[in-house]
């Protein structure tokens, strides 16, 4: 399938204002949906007839009305059809590509995993195009690809940097789009989940969000007014250079007392390791921890304090109305979470308002669906990568 056949293309701002707003909070009667974009009645029908034309838009039945009473009557809500298409999102990583299929609305209706033992692009590329094949088998219809990858991506198509995977300027997109013939989107992974949860998650409706992941490095995302604020320095080395305590650990990854070298798996483990000489998993160390275990206890506990004093800092400066804690780190809150909420407050004003951090406990197929998230804005927005950067 072609990206001409798949998408909704062209969309006018107007229409693309319509289309996202009853995608992230429909279904809506044309009168909430005139209130939310401070529309005219007049403007918002000629806005929505072109989008329920090219079937992007339905109209619905009222809840507890029968179709066939509210047919054609201007009251019906309007909604999008969460099952008329399907994205694919892979997030890559040293050592597999996890999958997903999603809906329209980004739910997730498969997975599926495979081991990446190269790095070299051709060979990731027919990896992704082996695991296209595999899924549009499966489920047909597939309107595009997102792609996460942990690095510096520009115009939403070439990796300009990844240190994991070795790559320098690699035209990830075009490769892809020429292997699968879908149309593909390329992100930072932070940047993807963040866009994820800002529409279809923990930022939905909220002006200022942050969001902090920890796991094998650090992610943090901002948005402000409902959009992601763009960073240059995304996933260049975000916490290395972050000092949380001057007198902290001295890591291979990050300067002595960073959020990188206290707060990440690879940091945390290498902590117990150089202290022990033993190799433990980083569950492993949360269970001791959690135990009491002197050792892996002591390591967790700084890290917790290093997280409490980021999410303060957070808070601090950008005044988000909620900070999402998320990645395969998350574990640490169940251990040491009453640590984290001390420290949080210790670095706050007496006066300040709590802290609204949601944790969420997830995995790969998570970031998998942030990039789906990417293709489908790309798609129904109907603009190109590069006028997304701000954040879409």
């Amino acid at each position: 399938m072609t990206a001409r056949t798949a998408s909704w293309l062209p969309l006018s701002p107007g229409e693309r204002s319509v289309a996202i707003e009853v995608l992230v909070h429909g279904p809506l009667s044309r009168t909430d949906l005139a209130h939310r974009l401070n529309l005219s009645a007049g403007s918002l029908t000629r806005l929505t007839k072109p989008l329920i034309e090219s079937g992007l838009l339905v109209e619905v039945a009222e809840a507890g009305a029968p179709a066939e009473v509210r047919q054609g009557r201007p009251s019906q809500p309007l909604d999008v059809v969460a099952g008329s298409r399907s994205f694919l999102g892979f997030k890559i990583t040293a050592d597999m590509v996890y999958g997903v299929v999603t809906t329209l609305r980004s739910d997730i209706v498969a997975r599926h995993d495979r081991t990446l033992t190269r790095h070299e692009p051709a060979e990731v590329v027919a990896l992704l195009g082996e695991m296209t094949e595999e899924l549009t088998r499966a489920h047909p219809g597939i309107a595009g690809i997102g792609i996460g990858v942990g690095g510096f991506v520009r115009d939403r198509a070439v990796v300009g940097e990844s240190v994991f995977l070795g790559w320098r300027d690699v035209p990830l997109a075009a490769l892809t789009e020429e292997r699968t013939g879908l149309p593909v989107v390329v992100e930072n992974d932070v940047a993807a989940l963040v866009e994820a949860e800002t529409w279809f998650g923990a930022g939905r409706d909220l002006d200022r969000f942050a969001v902090l992941t920890i796991g094998a490095g650090l992610g943090y995302g901002l948005v402000l007014g409902g959009r992601r604020v763009p960073c240059a320095e995304e996933d260049r080395g975000f916490g290395r250079h972050w000092i949380v305590n001057p007198h902290g650990p001295l890591t291979p990854d990050g300067e002595r007392g960073s959020a990188v070298s206290l707060l990440t798996i690879p940091s945390i483990r290498y902590q117990v390791q150089a202290a022990t000489g033993r190799t433990w998993t980083y569950e492993e160390i949360l269970a001791r921890a959690a135990e009491g275990e002197p050792l892996p206890a002591r390591v967790v506990e700084e890290a917790a304090r290093a997280l409490g004093t980021l999410v303060a800092q957070i808070a601090n400066f950008a005044m988000p109305q909620k900070i999402l804690l998320a990645g395969e780190g998350v574990g640490l809150m169940e251990v040491a979470g009453v640590t984290v909420e001390e420290t949080v407050r210790s670095h706050r004003h007496p006066l300040a308002a709590p802290v609204d951090l949601e944790t969420k406990v997830s995995d790969f197929h998570d970031w998998a669906r942030g990039a789906a998230v990417l293709a489908i804005q790309v798609l129904v927005l109907g603009a190109g990568r590069g006028e997304l950067t701000d954040g879409g």
